[in-house]
């Protein structure tokens, strides 16, 4: 087989879809090798600036040039010192010192690779948040705007998946809303939880910086503070071994975890109601449903977003056994695990809110499917409320719950047996018993009769709880998402 040119060369490897297919541009630059790298440069940078203004003797010089330098990396001598040296860290030490000749001396100076590896992870965690968070929050926004819209709208509630009281499309609405609530709380207090590894030295007891400012406690905590500070952090962990604990990867992949739950459970309704007839995803012009069968119009968004969301609810795995085998101050089977588990849960979560805002924001009801439905099974539930109003014509409540039981049965069997539709109510008004009532039927069996609160419920919900928790993301609202694929 020939060797693929340069221009195949993409086409002849594999990439994950995650990324080829599916990440938006700003998440998968938030896991790239240029943002980690460029990342790095800025934490040396950061150091041999604290350490400049502590004493340490560095010049403005070597300071501007490593300024200078900062994106200017050569990805591929850093690659071939890699390969050379097993070590990433120190490959890119080299590559940096290349370009910055009167600085090499300081680069690094007094760190361990973790400095840079933990601390860029942390960087790119907390970024990875900033970018999901506005996501879910217009996810929020579209379906309570859905919700306030169906907030009148009576449906057929089901239990075990079974027909079972009526509640309102909009009311259905908001147990989703609600979940999403959830996870963007638990995701503002991951990320408003992660702290900076800072400046600790190989097993984190800060040693070499001790050594380096000759015993002077106060200014390596210092160090550690102004470095936090210059990374964007206002705090950092007191205690590390060589690295943060990995207990912290298990909270963000958990929040992320709960968040794929959420996703998968909403879109399952909705492919649920897919079936139904009665909530449809949106489907394009031009879209093909099946390549067997043209008239189908498959949920496919709904089952991609529950396809990813499984993946994501299972990479938590990884942390918690990460967590769970680290030996003493570190282990280094942790390294490569992290790699993979840490980028593709964002990345994933990335996939699944924008997909769920295209869902949202292109939502289709059809309420007279809805209203078919709900006559089907009405006349049973409307049986109370006719003995009810038969007692108080004067009935008698056990004869009149004997004709009802028969009369349901006999509907019942066209329904099973027959196939036919449900005509109890027809039987009730051919029934001269039920006379005293019959003008009272319509009146009886209003579908909006049997919502209870639920239109309230909606609008009392989207008030208190879920419209303030959206202030914040109000600048980030933006318009209605297209999916590339």
């Amino acid at each position: 087989m020939a060797t693929p040119g340069a221009e195949e060369d993409v086409l002849s490897r594999y990439r994950s879809p995650l990324v080829s297919r599916y990440a938006s541009a700003e998440m998968g630059f938030n896991f790239s090798e240029r943002k980690k790298f460029g990342t790095w440069r800025r934490l040396w940078l950061y150091l041999a600036q604290a350490e400049k203004s502590l004493g340490l003797p560095i010049t403005d010089e070597q300071i501007q040039e490593m300024e200078a330098n900062l994106d200017n990396i050569d990805f591929k001598m850093a690659a071939e010192e890699e390969k050379k040296l097993r070590h990433d860290v120190m490959a890119h030490v080299h590559t940096f010192a290349h370009c910055c000749p009167k600085a090499a001396a300081i680069i690094h100076l007094g760190a361990t690779s973790c400095y840079v590896g933990d601390n860029t992870d942390l960087i790119v965690l907390r970024d990875g948040f900033n970018l999901l968070l506005p996501k879910l929050a217009r996810v929020i926004s579209r379906l309570a705007d859905f919700a306030e819209k169906y907030a009148d709208l009576p449906t057929l509630g089901f239990t075990h998946y079974q027909p079972a009281q009526l509640t309102t499309v909009g009311k259905r609405c908001c147990l989703w809303i609600q979940d999403l609530c959830m996870d963007l709380r638990n995701l503002e207090r991951a990320r408003d939880d992660l702290r900076f590894r800072g400046v600790k030295g190989t097993t984190g007891t800060q040693a070499s910086f001790l050594q380096l400012f000759e015993g002077d406690h106060s200014k390596v905590e210092e160090l550690d503070r102004l470095v936090t500070a210059k990374a964007g952090f206002k705090r950092a962990y007191m205690v590390t071994g060589q690295t943060y604990s990995r207990k912290v990867d298990i909270e963000v992949l958990s929040v992320l975890a709960s968040l794929g739950a959420s996703i998968h459970k909403i879109c399952t309704d909705i492919r649920l109601l897919a079936n139904l007839k009665e909530i449809e995803e949106p489907f394009e012009k031009d879209q093909i449903g099946s390549s067997a069968m043209p008239y189908k119009r498959n949920p496919m968004r709904s089952e991609r977003c529950c396809s990813l969301a499984r993946h994501l609810m299972t990479l938590v795995l990884d942390p918690l056994q990460t967590a769970s085998v680290q030996w003493f101050e570190r282990t280094l089977d942790d390294s490569a695990n992290r790699r993979v588990c840490l980028a593709e849960a964002f990345l994933t979560a990335d996939i699944i809110l924008s997909t769920l805002q295209n869902i949202s924001e292109g939502l289709v009801v059809y309420p007279k499917v809805i209203q078919r439905r709900i006559q089907q099974e009405l006349p049973f539930m409307a049986t109370e409320n006719i003995i009810m109003a038969m007692v108080k014509a004067g009935g008698n409540r056990q004869d009149c719950h004997e004709k009802i039981r028969v009369l349901s049965q006999q509907a019942a069997a066209v329904v099973k047996q027959e196939g036919g539709d449900n005509d109890f109510i027809a039987r009730v008004q051919a029934d001269p018993y039920f006379s005293p009532i019959h003008k009272q039927l319509e009146s009886l069996l209003d579908p909006s009769s049997f919502t209870g609160r639920a239109p309230q419920q909606v609008a009392k919900f989207l008030k208190e709880e879920v419209r303030p928790a959206l202030i914040p993301y109000q600048s980030k609202m933006g318009g209605k998402i297209e999916l590339a694929l």
